[in-house]
This record gives C-alpha cells, sequence and structure tokens, in this order.
C-alpha cells in the first residue's frame, strides 16, 4: 500500500499554490477529490497557455496528477447534498479560495463538523481568513512585492525582482500539505476536527527567516547586491570562467575557504588578515572578489567545476532548464515521471520530492473535468434513481 491510501481529501482548488498541496499526498497514495464548479469550467488551471486545448493544459497537467474530478455546485442545494455526503467519508476539505470565501461557502468546521465531527478544515488563501486584508485576492507576484522578497532580489542597479518561480505559492502548497498531515493526525487522535486558517502571506513572511531576524532585533536593512550575492557570506555568488559562462561557489564553512585557496593556487590568502574569517571577508568583499575574478577569468568555466569538485568546495554550474532536466542525476533520482495521455502521447511531468521508504512513485494522468463522477456517486451508494434526481436538480451543473 501507498503511505496515505487511507486518506481522503476534498479539493476545493485552483491555479498552482492549492494544488500543488494535494498533489504532494496524491503522489503518496491519498485520495484527492477535485470538487470543480461546472459554471466556471472547473479549475481554472485548465485554460492556462501555453500548450493548451479544450479543458487541459499542460500547466494543470503538471500540478493535479493522480486526483480525480467531480463537478459540482455546492451553492445548489442537491449539490450540497452530495457534498455533505462526502464529506462523512473524508478526512479533510480543502481550498485555496480568498480568506473570507470560506465561510460564504460554508466549508468551515462549524458548517461542516454536523456531517463528520472529525473533518478537518484547511484554508489556505492569500491573506488568510482574517485580518484587514482577508477579503482581498492575492497572488504569487503580488505576494513578493508586498512582503519584502523582490526589496531582496535583483541586480543592484535594476528594479526589485521576482523570483523565477512561483516560491510563494509552490511553498504555501507544501506548508498547505504538512499542515493538513498534522491536523488528520490529531483528528483521528482525538476525534474531533478543526478549522486550519493558512496564507500565502504568512508563508512568505516566515520565510524571511534571517533577514526578519536581523531587522527585529537591530534594525538591519538590507540591500541588493550584484551577482546573486550572499548577504554575510564570501565568497557565496556566481562567477564565471574565460569562456563567459556563470557558476556558483558557495564557501558556507572555514573549510571551503581554505579548500578553494588551495585549489586556485594561493592557498597563502586563507591566513591573509584581511581574509581570515566569515567577518574579513565580508568587510573586503569587494577586494576578495576582484582577486578571485582575476583568477577565474583564466580559465574556462568546466575547468573549474572539476577542480572545486574534486577539492571538495561546494560549486555548480548556471544551467538552462533543459540542461537541468537531462542532468545524469535528475535520471538517477527518478524525478520525471511518464504517463500515457489521449492528447498528449506520453507525457511526462516532475514527480514529488517526497519520499516514504523505497516506495515507487505513483504515476497517473491530471483528471478530465467530473471524469469520475460515476465511481464516486456509486462509492456513496447512491441509487440510478437518486443520482438522476441530483442531476435533474442541478447538483452537478
Amino acid at each position: 500500500m501507498m503511505p496515505l491510501e487511507d486518506v481522503r481529501i476534498l479539493a476545493i482548488e485552483q491555479y498552482g499554490a492549492g494544488p500543488f498541496g494535494s498533489l504532494q499526498l496524491a503522489d503518496l497514495g491519498a485520495d484527492v477529490i477535485k470538487i470543480e464548479n461546472p459554471a466556471t469550467g472547473g479549475d481554472v488551471g485548465r485554460y492556462v497557455p501555453p500548450f493548451q486545448e479544450g479543458e487541459d493544459s499542460l500547466f494543470f497537467e503538471s500540478f493535479n496528477r493522480n486526483k480525480r474530478s467531480l463537478s459540482l455546485d455546492l451553492r445548489n442545494p442537491a449539490g450540497r447534498r452530495v457534498f455533505g455526503d462526502l464529506v462523512g467519508t473524508a478526512d479533510a476539505v480543502y481550498s485555496n479560495l480568498r480568506g473570507d470565501v470560506p465561510a460564504a461557502l460554508g466549508i468551515t468546521y462549524k458548517d461542516l463538523a454536523p456531517f463528520k465531527e472529525s473533518i478537518v478544515c484547511v484554508s489556505l488563501s492569500g491573506f488568510g481568513t482574517r485580518g484587514p486584508r482577508a477579503h482581498l485576492p492575492a497572488y504569487d507576484y503580488i505576494l513578493q512585492g508586498l512582503t519584502g522578497w523582490m526589496s531582496l532580489t535583483g541586480d543592484p542597479e535594476g528594479p526589485p525582482t521576482k523570483s523565477g518561480l512561483s516560491l510563494v505559492d509552490l511553498s504555501g502548497g507544501l506548508v498547505a500539505a504538512l499542515t493538513m498531515l498534522a491536523a488528520i493526525h490529531a483528528a483521528r487522535r482525538d476525534g474531533r476536527g478543526m478549522d486550519c486558517d493558512l496564507s500565502l502571506y504568512d508563508t512568505a513572511t516566515a520565510m524571511l527567516t534571517y533577514d526578519a531576524a536581523w531587522h527585529l532585533n537591530d534594525e538591519w536593512e538590507p540591500v541588493r547586491l550584484g551577482r546573486s550575492a550572499h548577504p554575510s557570506l564570501v565568497p557565496f555568488q556566481l562567477f564565471r570562467g574565460d569562456d563567459g559562462r556563470w557558476f556558483v561557489v558557495a564557501c558556507a564553512k572555514e573549510k571551503f575557504w581554505k579548500r578553494l585557496t588551495a585549489a586556485l593556487g594561493v592557498p597563502e590568502i586563507a591566513d591573509d588578515a584581511r581574509f581570515l574569517d566569515f567577518p574579513a571577508r565580508r568587510g573586503n568583499r569587494e577586494e576578495l572578489i576582484a582577486l578571485l575574478d582575476n583568477i577565474f577569468d583564466t580559465r574556462p568555466t568546466s575547468y573549474w567545476i572539476k577542480a572545486l569538485e574534486d577539492a571538495g568546495v561546494p560549486v555548480g554550474p548556471v544551467r538552462s532548464v533543459r540542461e537541468a532536466l537531462a542532468d545524469d542525476h535528475t535520471q538517477e533520482r527518478s524525478l520525471i515521471v511518464e504517463s500515457p495521455h489521449e492528447r498528449f502521447g506520453v507525457l511526462q511531468t516532475v514527480r514529488s520530492p517526497a519520499r516514504v521508504g523505497g516506495e515507487p512513485a505513483r504515476v497517473g494522468r491530471a483528471p478530465r473535468r467530473n471524469e469520475h463522477a460515476a465511481a464516486i456517486l456509486d462509492e456513496l451508494g447512491y441509487t440510478a434513481a437518486e443520482t438522476e434526481s441530483f442531476t435533474t436538480s442541478g447538483a452537478f451543473g
């Protein structure tokens, strides 16, 4: 059995943050049932270009592998009846809607406890279900600006910059997956469920970590540094060889600094008072980086990467996405999974990084909208007449 085969999650989710969280659990065996609004054509991620056709897209496929889909109108009385019966079979109801929507839609613990006392209600919204911004919509880029991330990112001579990936969304999804498992564990132990009020704003703010601690305790104001340099550790940034290709050197420990100087043929500077330790190197950053630049500019990047790897110095090239996915280590770790797909042929996606024991990756495509309606309704024990009555009443749109 997969680790989470005995867990059922009703996911009222859309776009990236919510689906990325439930994807981690689906890959580990959880039965994730996407409740899709028939009035809007389901999850909006189905329609994100490029590589989109009809109600499917590669964007949607990358976030919704191994899930099931049921079109259900939660504002329709008949649809609400079906949803209530589903809640009785589930461990959690998970949503990533605007902060004031769960209460309006009736998917909080107070609303759903009558169907199952141990149900867990997890809301992952932009700003949370309370607070002055709870009623506002939010997306990753907005939150990167609001929480200071953009002020930390980019060239010092350029504008504030977002990260290359939607890291607030993706991190929020991981926080939701962790929270859901913890809450389900507690609910099974105690026999009582709860609300879990999560937000992307909270996630992004929490990830300020040491930048926040430095500011809160010493009023430190961060500045952007060129070539993605670390604010306190030197050298820990981008360099390039005489072929112009970039690579990263990361001396996060004193032993790495000593190994670096030896590999570069200048072991004497390891004991130079200007570069003797972390504070000294930080205080003389410009002088040290200029010295290293002159050395690195004598040979190609591939030479330096091999030399530093052989010396035990943390180093790596800056690669394209194409190069990263083709890397031998990517293949050895089985990070790319395949499944047959009626439109895309053999569909390739990146597996969840979560691994439990030696279980093989669970491989499956994303669901077509309402694809699993018949199976799910049958699991609820409805007769053909009941299903027809629900359908006629508009439960499924």
